[in-house]
C-alpha cells in the first residue's frame, strides 16, 4: 500500500469517525436545501442564497454554516455544538426563472424563522405552500400588456401600433404560463415564442397598417433577459465570476434565441 493509499484510507476513517447529526437535523437542513434551491430556481442573488442559509442555520442552533452557491449546484454543510455534522447536495437546473413574487415570500419567510423557529413539519408546509402557489395570472397578464403597448409607442410607434403590441402580449403570456412549463429548455422556448409572434405580427402587417418593427420591439422587451444579464455582471464584479460566466452566457444564448426567432419571422413573411 503506497503512501496516497494509506492517506486516503486515514482520511476515510476520520470521516467515519465524525459523528453524523440526528435524523430532527437532517431533516432540518433538507428544508433548508429546498429554501436556497428555490430561491436560486427563482433568479435570487447566490450571494443572498448562501447569506440566507447561514442565517437559517444559526437560528436553529448550528455552530457553523458552509454554504456554497451556482446557479447549478448547491452545497452546504451543517456544523452543531455537539460536533456532530450534517452535508448536502443539491442540484437547481429544473427551471430557473425571475420570480418576485416567490422570491419576496421566500425572504419573508427566512426572516420570519431567523425571529422565530419553525418546527420541522410547520416549515416544510411553508414552503410547499410557496412552492405551489403563484402570482395572480390576471396581474402578470395586464402588466405585460401594458408594458408591450407602452414600450412601442415610446419608441416611435403609433397608437394602432402600441394596440396591437398590447393584443400581441397577451399571446405572449399564453405561451409563458402553459407552453413554458412543459418546454424544458429556455433557448427553445424562447426561439418558437418569438417566432410564433414574429410570424403573428408579420400577418397583421399585411391587412393592418401598421408599423411591424415598432410592435415587434414592444412584444420583444417581455422576453429579454435584462434582469438576468445585469445579475450576471453584477456577480462577476463582486466576485461571483463561476456565477456571473454561467448566468451571462445563459443570458446571451436566451437573447440569440430570441433575435433568431424574430429574424426568422421576417424572412418568412416578407
Amino acid at each position: 500500500m503506497g503512501m496516497a493509499d494509506i492517506d486516503r484510507h486515514s482520511g476515510m476513517e476520520k470521516l467515519r469517525d465524525m459523528p453524523q447529526g440526528s435524523p430532527e437535523d437532517v431533516k432540518m437542513l433538507g428544508l433548508f436545501m429546498d429554501v436556497g434551491a428555490m430561491m436560486i430556481r427563482n433568479g435570487s442573488e447566490v450571494k443572498r442564497v448562501e447569506d440566507t442559509l447561514r442565517r437559517m442555520g444559526a437560528a436553529y442552533g448550528a455552530e457553523r454554516m458552509d454554504v456554497f452557491a451556482i446557479t447549478s449546484t448547491l452545497v452546504c454543510t451543517m456544523n452543531m455544538p455537539d460536533g456532530s455534522v450534517c452535508s448536502m447536495t443539491r442540484g437547481t437546473r429544473d427551471g430557473t426563472k425571475t420570480d418576485f413574487w416567490k422570491l419576496e415570500r421566500i425572504n419573508a419567510l427566512s426572516r420570519e424563522y431567523c425571529r422565530q423557529p419553525l418546527a420541522t413539519e410547520g416549515l416544510k408546509e411553508r414552503i410547499e405552500e410557496i412552492e405551489q402557489a403563484s402570482a395572480p395570472r390576471l396581474r402578470v397578464c395586464v402588466g405585460s400588456v401594458l408594458a408591450a403597448g407602452a414600450l412601442a409607442v415610446f419608441f416611435g410607434g403609433t397608437i394602432l401600433d402600441g394596440a396591437m403590441a398590447a393584443a400581441f402580449a397577451v399571446g405572449i403570456w399564453l405561451m409563458q404560463m402553459y407552453f413554458a412549463p412543459i418546454c424544458t429548455n429556455n433557448i427553445l422556448f424562447n426561439f418558437l415564442c418569438s417566432f410564433a409572434t414574429g410570424v403573428l405580427i408579420g400577418l397583421a402587417g399585411n391587412v393592418l397598417p401598421i408599423h411591424e418593427d415598432k410592435v415587434m420591439i414592444g412584444d420583444i422587451m417581455l422576453l429579454i433577459p435584462g434582469l438576468a444579464l445585469t445579475n450576471a455582471v453584477k456577480d462577476m464584479f463582486v466576485g461571483d465570476t463561476i456565477t456571473g460566466s454561467l448566468r451571462l452566457v445563459e443570458s446571451v444564448l436566451w437573447a440569440a434565441g430570441i433575435a433568431c426567432g424574430f429574424a426568422l419571422a421576417v424572412f418568412i413573411c416578407r
